[in-house]
């Protein structure tokens, strides 16, 4: 497995995507600590496209679209539902995301 470095990304959580079915996939969220393609600034969140590979001892990962992202520090694994995936991309983390679920669900009901 070939990986190429560009993106070096901290707090990072690997989403899992939950559908009516169960999981469509993962994909990386996370704060960029550095990156070669420039694409993103220092301090930027970003999510990935679809999570196709890792290395065998998990600080490298490919997306499906071929970009290549090194993990480091701590992580974590967390999961939304695929309704909310469009807040993810805007930038809200899993867990505000479950948060404004929560609020939502016990405002309304």
């Amino acid at each position: 497995m070939e990986f190429r470095m560009n993106t070096v990304i901290k707090n990072w959580q690997i989403v899992a995507i939950i559908g009516h079915e169960g999981e469509l996939g993962r994909v990386l969220y996370g704060s960029v600590v550095d990156d070669s393609s420039c694409r993103f600034q220092v301090g930027d969140y970003v999510t990935t496209s679809s999570i196709e590979k890792f290395n065998s001892d998990g600080t490298l990962l490919q997306t499906k679209s071929g970009s290549t992202y090194q993990l480091v520090g701590g992580g974590c694994m967390s999961e939304i539902k695929f309704e909310d995936f469009e807040m993810l991309r805007a930038g809200l983390s899993p867990q505000q995301i479950n948060f404004v679920r929560e609020y939502h669900n016990s405002y309304f009901h």
